[in-house]
């Protein structure tokens, strides 16, 4: 058995043949697409965050909105560059948002992809501290973020407040109790991934690692969620960790699948260039169910995966993507063993 999501990146276009021709299109169909996945059954609303771009950028007024029109469906990030954050304020948005969503918030965050600006996150008030550099940067903030998540009190009080205090030092509020075990690290290698083994954050890995050793990406990636677990066990920590990875795979059921992705049938793995490093990218699943099923049967690294998302083509339309998931859930999905 497996959790079976979605992830949106959140595009939008003026064009004619883009479903989402604006920023109002893209965050009002974000929440009817998770209330339709939440129908068909699927377990997770995931959702990209980019800056400076026509895509999804303020995740928390969504996630919340979301979470007070749905009531079972996790809602999450796949994922928040950290390099862009304010810990503090941040803890609370990620508060209010996993309280009115009754818990079900699943943050994903990471040090951030390559950017559309030059140091988009200066404009933000970050700057790395001198003999660092963004990436860093990035994991301080994570630090700190994971530290005000347990709720500890660390603010001296005003001796005299407007409104009275409770005892001893304060913290943020609203605090949620167990927000913190539902963080996860979008690790682009296996290093990262271990790291994130080290802070007690659950493993996000998409289909793009920032290394190559060679072998097919899924065996790469298999390997990855390998050390995550070893160092996790190393570490001690108190819970079982979960681990998602993300997929692009859709169905061929009828005329409209074979229109759109009929070409795609023969995906490969690539290996290109990205943020000055090489990088292997994941293949797309495209085909019949029955072909579908044997080929993620072998895919090493959704085996060793508790949680598949499915990335959806958004400016194609709530119905279409529905229609997608509704394909894996009920076509592909069974036969695997994942539901």
């Amino acid at each position: 058995m497996k959790k079976i999501g979605f992830l949106s990146f959140g595009h939008w276009t003026p064009s004619p043949q883009s479903q989402t021709r604006s920023a109002s299109d893209v965050l009002l169909q974000s929440i009817d697409l998770a209330v339709a996945a939440e129908e068909l059954g699927a377990d997770g609303a995931y959702y990209r965050v980019h800056h400076f771009a026509n895509q999804l950028s303020s995740p928390f007024p969504l996630l919340a909105a979301i979470g007070a029109k749905t009531d079972s469906i996790e809602i999450g990030t796949g994922v928040i560059d950290m390099r862009y954050e304010n810990p503090y304020y941040m803890t609370e948005d990620a508060g209010s948002a996993d309280l009115i969503s009754g818990g079900r918030l699943q943050l994903g965050i990471s040090r951030g992809s390559p950017e559309q600006v030059i140091e988009g996150y200066k404009y933000f008030g970050h700057v790395p501290k001198d003999g660092t550099d963004h990436a860093e940067m990035a994991r301080d903030h994570t630090r700190t973020f994971l530290d005000l998540l347990d709720g500890k009190g660390f603010a001296e009080p005003n001796p005299r407040p407007m409104f009275p205090n409770p005892p001893g030092l304060l913290r943020l509020e609203p605090h949620s109790a167990g927000l913190r075990k539902r963080i996860w690290w979008g690790a682009g290698n296996r290093k990262t991934a271990e790291w994130a083994a080290e802070q007690g954050m659950n493993l996000m890995s998409s289909t793009l690692l920032s290394e190559d050793t060679g072998v097919p990406f899924h065996q790469l990636q298999a390997e990855q969620i390998e050390r995550f677990r070893k160092t996790w066990a190393d570490a001690q920590h108190s819970h079982e960790p979960r681990v998602s990875v993300s997929r692009s795979i859709f169905p061929i059921v009828n005329e409209t699948d074979r229109a759109y992705f009929g070409q795609q049938t023969d995906g490969q793995d690539q290996v290109g260039y990205i943020d000055g490093g090489i990088a292997r990218f994941g293949k797309s699943y495209a085909g019949e169910p029955d072909r579908l099923i044997e080929e993620l049967a072998a895919d090493e690294a959704i085996a060793a995966a508790d949680t598949v998302l499915l990335t959806v083509p958004n400016q194609l339309g709530v119905d279409y993507c529905a229609h997608v998931m509704e394909s894996l859930l009920t076509e592909v999905a069974p036969a695997l063993g994942w539901r």
